[in-house]
């Protein structure tokens, strides 16, 4: 049977499959961030003594008409002998970016003190993660997705030995990819496709799990292709 195309596939946008869309480049021109810059000390201290650097990425193209929602994801690196990047698989039934790769973390409540308590709090609810593992290092730009969310991304170490209990409504897996995978730029892929008269571009970072491709790409890409800005600044 014949493949349906891209262009059938974007007839709604956020419902596209990215998988389809031709890879333009790679980045394997830029340096990956040293080993050592991924060790805990090393991200406590990026954090605690910030470099002047700039994110690459703040805001994509909007394809969904509706009031902006402010959101927090926690960034959560588990303090591995090799570090480890905590991610989460969204469920197919969500209303928004159902099936996608993403880190845990959702809009904002009024009883959120700050960006940090949400994202801890979304984090347990979501995946089970005890906030008493957690140590947040800081908070990073504000990533702004094509369907209205303004994300504050919270970066945090996560002590081993923690035990998760997914909600199966919101999380069909959670899974880990080493950290020096994804601050290497060699593994960044770069992708752009016309829709409706605008070009949209957008990076992805496909992680092979065992016999699983864990297709990382879009706003989760985004927010991970800033860390690298930040590590490598």
């Amino acid at each position: 049977m014949t493949s349906p195309s891209p262009q059938s596939l974007l007839s709604k946008l956020p419902n596209f499959d990215p998988r389809l869309i031709p890879v333009e480049g790679v980045d394997s021109h830029l340096a990956a961030v040293p080993l050592a810059s991924l060790q805990p000390a090393a991200l406590r201290q990026r954090f605690a003594f910030p470099p002047v650097w700039a994110p690459e990425l703040l805001a994509e193209k909007k394809f969904m008409d509706r009031a902006p929602m402010h959101a927090s994801v926690l960034v959560p690196i588990v303090m591995r002998e090799q570090p480890t990047v905590l991610l989460t698989e969204r469920t197919q039934h969500l209303s928004t970016h159902s099936g996608q790769i993403a880190f845990p973390g959702g809009k904002v409540d009024e009883d959120d003190v700050d960006a940090a308590a949400t994202a801890l709090r979304e984090a347990q609810e979501e995946v089970g993660l005890d906030p008493s593992f957690v140590q947040v290092l800081g908070v990073m730009p504000h990533y702004v997705t094509g369907s209205s969310f303004i994300i504050t991304p919270v970066v945090a170490l996560v002590e081993p030995g923690f035990t998760l209990t997914p909600n199966a409504n919101e999380v069909a897996d959670v899974f880990e990819v080493p950290l020096a995978f994804l601050m290497n730029p060699a593994h960044h892929q770069r992708h752009s496709f016309e829709w409706e008269g605008v070009r949209r571009e957008w990076f992805s970072m496909p992680y092979q799990d065992d016999a699983t491709q864990r297709f990382i790409w879009g706003a989760t890409a985004g927010m991970l292709r800033n860390f690298y800005r930040l590590l490598s600044a």
